[in-house]
């Protein structure tokens, strides 16, 4: 009743003497208005994955000749693949590293010595000039690329994460979408932005897992090998969760995380069978990019000193220092109120970010695409005059002494390390620039600094540092290039946290504190309160770091910050996935939900096929229809006497019946209308007999008339028999009787193929079509206006049974909406029959069905009925 008032609540403050039917008001919330201009509802041009085994004839021929022998080989077969997955996602990670460190090094060492050289002439001017040139370059590179294949913009995780969910994202794991990634990124972190390559790393992996068990190339058609193995969504889907781990373990060197991240944010279904694939391939890629990264930057080959692209370096205090502790109980207070700032400084990043995202799907998006590369370019020149201005005004010259004074002796390896990156511009001799440090270096050695360099970076020049890359981060991401968020993420989250034991230390006195773990910590609750991954998140924090002890402060402070984070917004991920409309299904549904049924939230307008059918029919279905499946029945006396026996079935399913044939009956008017130019006597039959029924009271008056003479016998449908042109309105709507779906590419492949058989013969003559020929043209099945309707017989009958699923996964009218959504989301379904106790078919459930808003929209409706 609470769910009633707040509706009623709802439509009184529409406006002061409107009032909406149930019928308007769900139509104005799904169809687009809506309550605030913040609301944006999924689209409904994405279509789903079709996870589920389609168990027809052709498939179970596969199986009964799929002897042990065979079936060890495919299971070879499919390991062999997931190591090559995992290899080639490591060599991947090795390009781009390699190029970034070449282009980066090749910039910076050009841009020093003009620096050193111009503090004394003062033509600082035109070191500035330089650094433009070249971070514009390469930016200017990176946009273009992305022009070519937008898909390729951003990060990747957002499309990834709808993929492996079971959404279909049109592009988004293709060669060129990989080609113009991998590269890209490349250019964009050498050019100075603030992003991470990390992110664009994870989406290369899945596309490296989604391409290169096709041994094939929709974009390169000249790549294509004769390889029938893995020719199913289901297949496709694991190996883009084994990709995706694949490309988390490579950009930290975290394989267990990785296969974590793909179980948390992404896949809806997980086996066992599914978590050994993942883990292996996650190893075979660390693997890999560890072994030719040490062997390159080291020359030290099979020593494996580099496991990822980010490396947070050894957390280890002296053994000369018996009161050095990496973190004790009393800190753990500390951590937690740093989760609950992480938070919220994450929200408000997510919260800017989106405005900022809208504004450009309103302003600069419709515009020509020149204007997406202004942008960048934009972009570019403020962050790097911003940092080079930064560096030379805001920064703090130091004494070079006070960084060998680390934090609690920190191990010496680190020391020299830091110290080999300490920038000294602008400042006179035997001093740095604690500012330039930060800015002037690779991300990565700006968190490593952070991690482990003490006494290196005054209070305010931690503070401006975080303040400008909070804004100029929070600007960059979603601009038109490739980019990352994780690293950002970390180094804003790195200088907060070091701001935080700073002040521990200078203003409470705290000198126990080790400022590589507040870092840590800091770092921890920013990336939280961005992303809002807690799981994997935790594991791939313990893995960079190689500090099995750090898994309680950084769980700890993950789950603070997801908690505070969420009571404002969601994560960065979903709010873009939300701006993309897509259709996303979450772990599980509210609560409230389950007032409604699946009769509730069903379409039941269906458009159907029979076993036996003419070629007409189904090219004037497949022209006039959108839909992906079609349900198979047939329609018999029995099942009609069977639903009218007891008024408890009368009353569970007149309502269903009712409207399932007034909905078939306009379905079937609007296709025969749009379809007069075919050559069909049966659908200029069926324009009419339609004539007359224009009226819902003429069509509920015909329905009556069904009702009371349901005793009254039906001609019957024999196997071999297709629908009459003869039959009447009241023969065309009787009960149906569900036997199976079939897919739209699956009708169209047999039209094309010519499978099909003469009104006088046998079904048995009809030609049989192999699994190899059914699943021959994955994942680009022909569509039906390339089909050369001169070359089809019209009366021709196909018989569709064999093609079909026998066995799809079915639900009854009245089961529960947490039910429903959990059967489809845990078997990754793409379609849903609903299906009587009589056995006939009263409607189906897609995706749509069951996104957040339109369950809404049906629980509003469902309270102003009652």
């Amino acid at each position: 009743m609470a769910c009633c008032r707040r509706c009623l609540c709802c439509q009184c403050c529409c406006g002061e003497g409107e009032t909406r039917t149930p019928e308007e008001l769900l139509q104005w919330t799904i169809l687009g208005e809506t309550h605030g201009e913040d609301e944006i509802l999924p689209r409904k041009d994405y279509e789903s994955l079709d996870y589920d085994r389609c168990i027809n004839e052709p498939f179970m021929e596969v199986l009964d000749g799929m002897d042990n022998k065979k079936a060890r080989k495919y299971e070879v077969v499919k390991w062999i693949v997931v190591f090559a997955i995992g290899a080639c996602t490591g060599l991947v990670g090795l390009f781009v590293d390699f190029f970034v460190r070449l282009f980066s090094h090749l910039k910076f060492s050009i841009v020093e010595k003009s620096v050193e050289a111009c503090t004394e002439k003062g033509c600082l001017a035109l070191s500035l000039l330089e650094l433009l040139a070249f971070n514009m370059t390469f930016i200017f590179i990176a946009s273009v690329l992305v022009l070519i294949e937008p898909v390729a913009a951003g990060s990747g995780i957002p499309e990834i994460k709808c993929y492996l969910n079971g959404v279909k994202i049109p592009g988004i794991v293709r060669l060129r979408t990989f080609v113009c990634k991998a590269v890209g990124v490349l250019f964009t972190v050498a050019g100075g932005l603030f992003v991470g390559k990390e992110g664009p790393m994870i989406h290369s992996g899945a596309i490296v897992g989604a391409g290169l068990p096709q041994f094939q190339s929709i974009t390169f058609k000249k790549i294509r090998f004769n390889f029938p193995y893995f020719r199913t969504d289901r297949d496709k889907r694991d190996f883009v969760s084994a990709g995706a781990a694949a490309g988390v373990a490579a950009a930290f060197g975290a394989p267990i995380g990785g296969t974590l991240f793909s179980l948390e944010e992404g896949s809806s279904f997980w086996n066992q069978e599914l978590t050994w694939k993942v883990l292996f391939c996650s190893m075979s890629a660390t693997f890999t990019l560890n072994f030719f990264r040490s062997g390159i930057l080291y020359n030290s080959w099979g020593s494996f000193q580099l496991p990822g692209l980010l490396n947070f370096g050894e957390f280890k205090c002296s053994d000369s220092d018996k009161k050095c502790h990496l973190w004790t109980a009393v800190d753990l207070a500390f951590f937690v109120v740093m989760g609950i700032f992480g938070g919220l400084l994450g929200a408000l990043f997510n919260c800017l970010n989106k405005r900022l995202a809208k504004y450009r799907m309103r302003n600069v998006h419709p515009k020509a695409k020149f204007v997406r590369v202004l942008e960048s370019l934009l972009v570019t020149m403020v962050t790097t005059i911003v940092l080079f201005v930064a560096s030379m005004t805001l920064g703090e010259c130091r004494d070079l002494s006070s960084p060998t004074n680390t934090d609690n002796a920190t191990h010496v390896s680190n020391s020299e390390d830091v110290n080999s990156t300490i920038k000294t511009f602008f400042c006179p001799n035997k001093t740095y620039n604690d500012m330039a440090t930060l800015f002037f270096n690779p991300q990565e050695v700006a968190i490593h600094q952070l991690f482990h360099q003490d006494s290196t970076f005054s209070p305010v020049s931690l503070s401006i540092f975080f303040v400008l890359y909070f804004l100029l981060a929070c600007w960059t991401y979603g601009i038109s290039v490739p980019s990352g968020l994780f690293v950002p993420s970390l180094l804003c989250g790195a200088a907060y946290g070091r701001l935080v034991a700073n002040i521990l230390k200078t203003y409470i006195g705290m000198d126990h504190v080790y400022s590589g773990t507040f870092a840590l910590v800091g770092a921890a609750s920013f990336l939280g309160g961005v992303v809002r991954m807690t799981i994997s998140l935790t594991v791939i924090l313990i893995e960079s770091t190689n500090e099995i002890t750090y898994g309680l402060p950084i769980m700890i402070t993950l789950m603070v910050a997801k908690w505070t984070g969420d009571f404002f917004n969601k994560g960065i991920y979903d709010i873009h996935i939300m701006l993309r409309g897509v259709p996303l299904l979450e772990w599980e549904t509210e609560v409230e939900m389950d007032k409604l049924t699946a009769s509730d939230i069903m379409e039941p307008n269906l458009t159907y096929v029979y076993p036996h059918t003419r070629i007409q029919s189904l090219v004037s279905i497949l022209r006039t229809t959108v839909y992906h499946a079609f349900p198979v029945v047939t329609e018999n006396r029995g099942n009609e006497k069977e639903f009218m026996k007891g008024n408890v079935l009368i009353s569970n399913n007149i309502r269903f019946k009712k409207s399932s044939i007034l909905t078939r009956a306009g379905e079937q008017r609007r296709r025969s209308q749009s379809m007069k130019s075919y050559p069909s006597s049966e659908l200029r039959n069926v324009c009419d007999e339609l004539a007359g029924t224009e009226q819902a009271e003429e069509a509920e008056d015909m329905l009556q008339q069904m009702l009371e003479r349901r005793h009254v016998p039906y001609p019957n449908l024999y196997p071999d028999q297709s629908p009459s042109e003869e039959w009447t309105m009241e023969e065309r709507f009787r009960p149906l009787t569900f036997h199976g779906l079939i897919l739209r590419s699956q009708l169209v492949n047999l039209l094309i193929r010519g499978v099909c058989y003469a009104e006088n013969q046998s079904s048995a003559t009809q030609p049989r079509l192999s699994y190899t020929e059914m699943t021959e043209d994955y994942p680009r099945y022909p569509d039906i206006h390339d089909l050369d309707l001169a070359l089809l017989n019209p009366r021709m009958i196909v018989d569709v049974a064999p093609y079909m699923n026998p066995c799809p996964y079915t639900v009854s009218p009245n089961t529960r909406v947490s039910q429903v959504f959990n059967l489809f989301r845990t078997m990754g379904l793409r379609h849903l029959p609903v299906v009587n106790a009589v056995g006939e078919i009263v409607g189906i459930i897609t995706r749509h069905n069951l996104t957040h808003e339109f369950l809404l929209a049906k629980l509003r409706q469902h309270c102003i009925t009652i």
